[in-house]
């Protein structure tokens, strides 16, 4: 997290620079790289959804509603034309998953760090551009040119930033607050082919069985000296993840054994639990979407 929270720092001073002064600029910087390293140290070695999901406060709410005001925040998020649209949606439904969901804060910052990560290096992308001439807000010689930021390439970072901001905080909402089996059958519902959350369900599942397997294969290497020097660490961590690639190949052959001797159909079949479409639900859904329109009429 410390590399990420140098990541953050340096985006945020490109995004921003020559927009505010330069002491407020930096005050943000330190702030955004703090709150990267801060939310990167959590006592849990990870943070599994399924368990924050299930012992929701909003997991009683009826999944088809939750997947469609979701996929229709995502949405406005993405055709949003100014990112104070996208920054507005992410804080909502943050405050939503914190104070309704019952999700810690340090929690769901530390889980929104993770694509916050790769947000940050394609927005390095998006802002560095080669050019001839040294045009540019910042400006860096190459020698045979400079690599620039321009206004332009900062406004246009800023709305893709955005857009991608709210649409990764969309979907936290509806999977820190509805069970993976849940999202499967509302799939199911909108006529998705079976091969597709099948699919979804089991690479979702073994994900977590692969991370398992690699904590165990991990300690019993540091148990041994096998990450005593730089060195011995790269060789080890080589080791892991070969041994831990033909376990794979060793499990979804049993796997696929066990659900043939059970008489696997080709469809996985779960229990849908009965959740009541109750009027609070449904106006606090209608209450929301109407908010996020309102906001978006007055940027407009």
């Amino acid at each position: 997290m410390i590399f990420t929270g140098i990541l953050a720092a340096g985006v945020v001073w490109c995004l921003f620079y020559n927009y505010i002064s330069n002491a407020a600029l930096l005050l943000l910087s330190i702030c955004a790289a703090g709150l990267f390293l801060w939310a990167g140290h959590v006592k849990e070695q990870r943070v599994e959804i399924d368990l924050l999901a299930g012992s929701s406060r909003l997991s009683e709410v009826p999944p088809l509603l939750k997947f469609l005001l979701a996929v229709s925040l995502m949405a406005c998020s993405i055709c949003a034309g100014r990112p104070v649209i996208g920054v507005q949606i992410a804080i909502l439904l943050m405050l939503i998953s914190i104070i309704a969901g019952g999700v810690r804060v340090k929690t769901y910052l530390h889980m929104v760090a993770v694509p916050l990560s790769f947000l940050m290096i394609s927005g390095l992308a998006l802002l560095w551009e080669y050019n001839p001439a040294d045009k540019g807000n910042l400006s860096i010689s190459i020698g045979i040119g400079y690599l620039c930021v321009t206004k332009a390439a900062q406004v246009r970072t800023m709305l893709v930033m955005a857009r991608a901001l709210g649409a990764v905080s969309a979907l936290y909402l509806l999977s820190l607050s509805t069970p993976m089996p849940e999202i499967i059958g509302v799939l199911r519902k909108m006529r998705c082919p079976d091969v597709m959350t099948e699919l979804m369900y089991l690479i979702y599942r073994y994900i977590f069985v692969l991370f398992n397997i690699h904590d165990s294969m991990k300690n019993s290497a540091m148990s041994r000296l096998g990450y005593i020097d730089y060195p011995t660490g790269i060789r080890t961590t080589g080791r892991i993840y070969s041994n831990l690639l033909a376990y794979s190949y060793r499990q979804a052959s049993r796997n696929f054994d066990a659900m043939e001797s059970r008489c696997f159909d080709g469809s996985i079949r779960f229990l849908d639990p009965e959740r009541k479409w109750q009027p609070a639900y449904v106006a606090g859904a209608i209450f929301l979407a109407v908010l996020e329109w309102l906001l978006c009429v007055m940027v407009r």
